[in-house]
């Protein structure tokens, strides 16, 4: 993995003035170019169709957040369908080809963290209950040391790279061949509650909906009957298996930090909470 302190927005970036007209307010005659940096990707653009505008490409241009992304991030509308976080990336990528819905998760979350940095800072303070002594406390997490993983470290499982962003796997238990894709902005969308029964009812089938989402084929049959029978009879150690390679094969953020508690002492490697302090941190 390589560090990414300047592309993630935690570096000495350098503000693009060419990127963006300058935004002049009425009346005044005053008139101001908002900041705009690239953004490391972590698929470098090898997982998109030739059609995508994004394909071949390494990094992204955004804008830095405004007052106006703020109230993208308050709007009950768009929290309630589950859309607030697509509306403020859309708003801040400068190439308007390029739809957030259909960045790969790992993409969009480099542009999530890069915005939280250029907004608010790379310190991030949350909530965490100490795994060992359960004493509840502030910790502050570092954004800048979130490291681009490229999803190239495939340890003890055998992955297929296929070349159209689908990768093949064989489940050990059932010795299945299937494939499966990696997701998009549409499929967190998809996955996303409206409702509080929707929430439940996800809350209670988070697996089978990030499988049925995620599968392609199995044994070279793609209907949706036969992901759905596979889905819903698949032996636990085959779904950790599948889950795991997934993890593996996608280009992502790795939010993996230490965490110390100040109470007891205790030590780990945990990966960095995104819990609602993430776009609100306390003035």
């Amino acid at each position: 993995m390589s560090r990414n302190r300047d592309r993630l927005g935690g570096g000495n970036s350098t503000p693009k003035t060419g990127a963006e007209a300058p935004q002049t307010t009425q009346n005044t005659g005053f008139s101001f170019v908002v900041p705009t940096e690239f953004v490391e990707l972590p698929s470098r653009g090898k997982f998109y169709s030739p059609e995508h505008p994004l394909h071949g490409c390494d990094s992204i241009e955004i804008r830095h957040m405004t007052a106006k992304e703020e109230d993208l991030l308050t709007s009950r509308t768009l929290l309630k369908k589950g859309i607030a976080i697509e509306r403020l990336l859309q708003s801040i990528i400068i190439d308007k080809s390029v739809k957030a819905s259909s960045l790969l998760v790992g993409d969009r979350n480099a542009l999530v963290i890069a915005a939280r940095v250029s907004g608010y800072g790379s310190d991030y303070s949350t909530k965490i209950t100490c795994p060992s002594c359960t004493k509840a406390s502030t910790y502050t997490f570092d954004l800048n040391e979130a490291d681009v993983y490229a999803g190239d470290r495939r340890e003890d499982i055998e992955i297929t790279d296929n070349g159209d962003g689908t990768f093949g796997v064989t489940l050990p238990v059932l010795n299945l061949d299937v494939t499966f894709r990696l997701m998009t902005g549409v499929d967190e969308i998809a996955s996303s509650p409206t409702n509080k029964n929707d929430r439940k009812r996800m809350e209670n089938s988070a697996v089978t909906t990030q499988l049925n989402v995620m599968l392609e084929s199995v044994a070279g049959d793609s209907s949706s009957a036969m992901i759905q029978t596979l889905v819903e009879n698949m032996p636990s150690r085959d779904s950790r298996w599948l889950r795991r390679a997934y993890k593996l094969a996608s280009p992502n953020i790795d939010l993996t930090q230490e965490y110390e508690c100040e109470e007891c002492g205790f030590e780990q490697e945990m990966e960095v909470p995104l819990t609602a302090d993430f776009f609100w941190p306390s003035q």
